[in-house]
C-alpha cells in the first residue's frame, strides 16, 4: 500500500468509527509506528485533515471543526509515481513554451504537487534536472499571441490578423476562425479556416504581427474534416491532394531510418542487398526534400521523377557552391 492509498484509508476509518487508536492503525496499515506518524502529520499539515488525539478515547479522531463542516479529502488522487508524471509532463511543457505562458498558467497545479509530495519534494527537484530537452532552431512565439489564440480556441471566437506569408514576403489582413493548435519543429502553428481565401489554413504563430479578438463566433468545422485535409501532407505542409515518394537508404543510415517513423502511413521494407526502402505520402515537397538531403549521399530518391529532379537540383547547387570556393 503506497502513502496515498494509506492516508485516504486513515481518514476513512477515522471517519467510520469516529476515533481508532494508534495500534488499531498500525494493524489495519501494517506499517512502521515511524511511518504511521509521518502519514498522520502529512494527513494533518498537507492536506490540512482536522485529526487530533483524545487522550480519554485513547485514540485519533476530527477536531470540533469537523463537526460544522464535513471535512473531504481531495477528490483527485495520485500516487507518488504518478506525481512524478505529472511533474516530468510539466518539464516537457516548460521546455515548448520559450515564453513562460503554459508554465504561468500551470503554476498552481505544480505548488499543489510539491505540496502532497511533500518531504520526497527533494527527489522531484533533482528528477526534473535529469530531463533536458534540445531544441534545434526554435522560433519562439509572443507570449501576447499565444494567449490569445488560446483564448479564441476557447471562447470559439475568430481572430483578425495581419500575417506575414513568407514564402511570398508580404503582409496581409485575414479574418480567421481558429480550429486547433500544432506544435512541429520548435515552434507552433494554428489550423484555421480563413475567411479571405474560404479555405483551411495553417498560420505560423511566430508569423502574426498583429492579432486581436473579434466577436464574430467561429466558423466550426468537424475534427474528421479538419484531420482530412490538414493531416493528409507530410509534415507541416497541408492539403488533401497527395502523392507517394520510395526513398532508398544505404545500409549505415537504414539502421537509422527504419526505426523512425517519418508518417504514420508510412510502408518500409528491407530489401536483398541490405537497403531500406521508405514509401510515405506528401502533398508539398518541400519539407521532404529537406529532410532527405540530411540524409546525403545515404539516400535516393525512387518516386516520383518530380521529387527526385528537386532533391537533384539542390544537390548541384550545393555542389557548385563548394566548388566556386
Amino acid at each position: 500500500m503506497d502513502k496515498t492509498a494509506r492516508v485516504y484509508k486513515i481518514e476513512l476509518l477515522i471517519r467510520n468509527r469516529g476515533h481508532i487508536s494508534f495500534a488499531a492503525l498500525l494493524q489495519e496499515l501494517e506499517v512502521s509506528a515511524a511511518t504511521l506518524k509521518r502519514d498522520l502529520e502529512y494527513l494533518r499539515d498537507r492536506l490540512g485533515a482536522p485529526i487530533v488525539y483524545d487522550a480519554a478515547l485513547r485514540g485519533y479522531k476530527f477536531g470540533q471543526e469537523y463537526s460544522s463542516e464535513k471535512h473531504e479529502l481531495p477528490g483527485l488522487w495520485f500516487n507518488e509515481r504518478e506525481l512524478y508524471s505529472l511533474l516530468m509532463a510539466h518539464q516537457l511543457l516548460s521546455e515548448l513554451d520559450s515564453e513562460g505562458v503554459i508554465s504561468r498558467h500551470l503554476q498552481p497545479l505544480l505548488d499543489r504537487i510539491h505540496q502532497m509530495l511533500g518531504p520526497d519534494e527533494v527527489d522531484a527537484h533533482a528528477l526534473m534536472q535529469r530531463v533536458r530537452i534540445i531544441h534545434a532552431a526554435r522560433r519562439p512565439v509572443p507570449s501576447r499571441y499565444f494567449e490569445l489564440v488560446i483564448e479564441a480556441l476557447l471562447r470559439r471566437r475568430r481572430l483578425q490578423l495581419r500575417y506575414l506569408s513568407r514564402s511570398r514576403a508580404e503582409a496581409s489582413d485575414r479574418e480567421v476562425s481558429p480550429q486547433r493548435l500544432v506544435h512541429h519543429k520548435s515552434t507552433w502553428y494554428l489550423d484555421g479556416w480563413c475567411h479571405r481565401t474560404a479555405g483551411l489554413r495553417r498560420f505560423a504563430l511566430d508569423a502574426f504581427e498583429h492579432a486581436e479578438l473579434l466577436r464574430a463566433p467561429a466558423q466550426e468545422l468537424s475534427l474528421e474534416a479538419l484531420s482530412a485535409e490538414m493531416d493528409a501532407g507530410y509534415g507541416i505542409y497541408a492539403g488533401a491532394h497527395r502523392q507517394w515518394a520510395t526513398l532508398s537508404f544505404e545500409p549505415r543510415a537504414a539502421q537509422w531510418v527504419s526505426r523512425e517513423e517519418w508518417h504514420p502511413e508510412q510502408v518500409g521494407r528491407w530489401t536483398e542487398a541490405g537497403h531500406y526502402e521508405l514509401r510515405l505520402p506528401f502533398v508539398d515537397a518541400s519539407e521532404l526534400a529537406m529532410d532527405i538531403l540530411r540524409h546525403g549521399g545515404e539516400v535516393e530518391v525512387l518516386a516520383p521523377q518530380s521529387l527526385r529532379d528537386i532533391v537533384r537540383l539542390r544537390l548541384q547547387e550545393a555542389l557548385l557552391r563548394y566548388q566556386r570556393c
